[in-house]
C-alpha cells in the first residue's frame, strides 16, 4: 500500500518523476493560452499534471513552473501568470504516470475541464488541467490511484512550497 509523505522543508529532488501542481486563481480572468486559445479562468483551484524526465528532473521542471518564465513554453506557463501555487504532489519514479494521474484527477469530486487539450496536446487525454471550486482532496487522489500504475511508489505532498523550493521564490522577488 502506498503512503503519502508530507514534505515541507525537504527540497524537491532532481530526479525524474510525475507531478501535480495545485494553483489558485483569486478572481475570474480571461487569458490566451498560445495556439490553444482562450481560457476563461474561473475563481478557484486548478490541478495540473505533468512529468519531468529531462535534465534536473522534478526540481528543474517545477523550478520553471514556479518561477517567472522568460519564454512561455508549456500551457501551464500561461496560467501561472495569473495563478498562485498552493501545493505540489509528486512521485520520483522513473515511470511516467502523468496520463494515469490526469485520469484520476478528472474523476475527483468537483473536477471539471476548463479547456480541452490543455497540457495534453501530445497525447490522447482530454486535458491535464482540472478546475475545482474548493481544493481537491489529496486523500481521494491517493485512494483512487491505480495500483497497477506504480506499485510501491510514494506520493509526496509539498504543502510549504517556500520551504521546499526557497531558491525559486527568492528568484521571483529579484
Amino acid at each position: 500500500m502506498r503512503t503519502a509523505v508530507a514534505v515541507a522543508a525537504v527540497p524537491v529532488p532532481a530526479r525524474p518523476g510525475t507531478y501535480a501542481l495545485l494553483l489558485n486563481v483569486a478572481r475570474r480572468q480571461r487569458i490566451t493560452v498560445g495556439r490553444l486559445g482562450a481560457l476563461a479562468a474561473a475563481q478557484g483551484f486548478y490541478l495540473y499534471t505533468g512529468s519531468a524526465f529531462g535534465p534536473g528532473g522534478l526540481r528543474a521542471r517545477l523550478r520553471h513552473h514556479l518561477g517567472t518564465p522568460h519564454r512561455l513554453h508549456w500551457h501551464i506557463d500561461y496560467l501561472r501568470r495569473i495563478a498562485v501555487p498552493c501545493e505540489i504532489w509528486y512521485s520520483d519514479d522513473r515511470n511516467s504516470s502523468e496520463h494515469v494521474w490526469a485520469g484520476i484527477c478528472a474523476g475527483l469530486a468537483g473536477a471539471s475541464i476548463p479547456l480541452r487539450r490543455f497540457g495534453a496536446s501530445d497525447c490522447d487525454c482530454d486535458a491535464h488541467l482540472f478546475h475545482f471550486k474548493t481544493p481537491p482532496d489529496f486523500a481521494a487522489f491517493e485512494k483512487h490511484f491505480a495500483p497497477a500504475a506504480a506499485p510501491r511508489r510514494k506520493i509526496h505532498r509539498v504543502t510549504d512550497i517556500a520551504a521546499a523550493m526557497p531558491d525559486v521564490l527568492q528568484r521571483r522577488r529579484t
